[in-house]
Formats: C-alpha cells, structure tokens, sequence
C-alpha cells in the first residue's frame, strides 16, 4: 500500500516585488492556512516519509509553515525541491511520484500548483470518499490537500483511475468542523 498526499500551495500575494511568477510569496492568509494543514497532516498518520517540493517560493513557504506545524509531532520527512513542478502538468507530476520509487517511501507528500495538481487528483480517483470526491471535482483551492491510497507496494505502478481518495480537505472545510 502506497499514500499520496497533494497539496497545492497556500494563498499568495498577487505579484511578487521581482515581477517573477516564481518569487510570488504567501500572504497572511497562507501562512495561516499551510499552518492549518500542517497541523492536520501531523495529527493524521501516517505522516510523509518523503516530499517533494516545487522550487517556487509560495511552495516552498507552504512546506516550511506546515513542517514547522508538525514539528515534535511525526518524524521529519526526506525532503527534495523539485523544479519540474513549477507549472507542470498532470502527467509530469505523475512521473515525479513514480520517480519517487528510487527512495521507497511508503507515504508521499507533493506540494505543488494549479491548474495540474487539480488536474492530477481527478485523474487519479478511481474511487473513494463521496463528500471527498465532490469537494475536489468542484474545485482544490490553495491549501486543499488530496489523500489517496494507492493498492500496489511499487511507486512506478502508480496510475489514473487506481486511487482510493480517501479525503480532501482546505482550511475552510476544516475550520468549519465539515472535516471529522
């Protein structure tokens, strides 16, 4: 059994000062929200043994903000900053987490963007939670974070329509207790 965790960044400023998508930073609604997130990831084994992070700098402060949430509470994860997945499409993603194999994790955690990571999550529900499964078709807002089973021991096996979703979750969901 394999899990994946998506988690699109957290909620950024609009331009970044360098005029650089990439340097796009959180605004205090993010900081808040990748916080919220961290805390549920933590309070929810397994926690990731392995993530994967965009480059971008709105990801890479999700990360920070959600381990430092976590801190003390699950064992600090291997971490890789990966640029192809700045802006990248499903299927590249895709091919990032079964690169995932050469470390063998047996939880993964993906930290990344829209429109793909939403993209992605659709793709990969074969079956799972209903309320789950609606809340995802509808939209994965900044911070939204997909969890997915995935039935095979092998990160290379890992394919559309195999995944058992079994949550998704946002700040706002959780905040409004629609989260057990």
């Amino acid at each position: 059994m394999r899990r994946l965790m998506l988690l699109r960044h957290a909620k950024t400023e609009t331009d970044a000062p360098s005029g650089r998508d990439q340097d796009r930073r959180l605004d205090e609604r993010g900081h808040q929200d990748a916080a919220i997130i961290g805390d549920f990831i933590a309070s929810r084994p397994p926690a990731p043994e392995l993530v994967l992070v965009s480059t971008a700098v709105r990801a890479q402060q999700t990360w920070e903000l959600a381990r430092a949430a976590m801190q003390d509470r699950v064992p600090a994860p291997q971490v890789e900053s990966v640029a192809e997945l700045y802006a990248a499409e499903p299927m590249q993603i895709l091919h990032q987490i079964r690169l995932a194999a050469a470390f063998d994790p047996k939880q993964l955690l993906v930290v990344g963007h829209n429109p793909g990571m939403h993209e992605l999550a659709l793709a990969l529900t074969g079956q799972g939670d209903a309320e789950a499964r609606h809340e995802l078709i509808r939209n994965m807002p900044t911070s939204g974070l997909a969890v997915f089973d995935f039935d095979t021991d092998d990160w290379g096996d890992v394919s559309f329509a195999r995944g058992n979703l079994l949550m998704f979750v946002t700040p706002k969901l959780l905040k409004h207790g629609s989260v057990d």
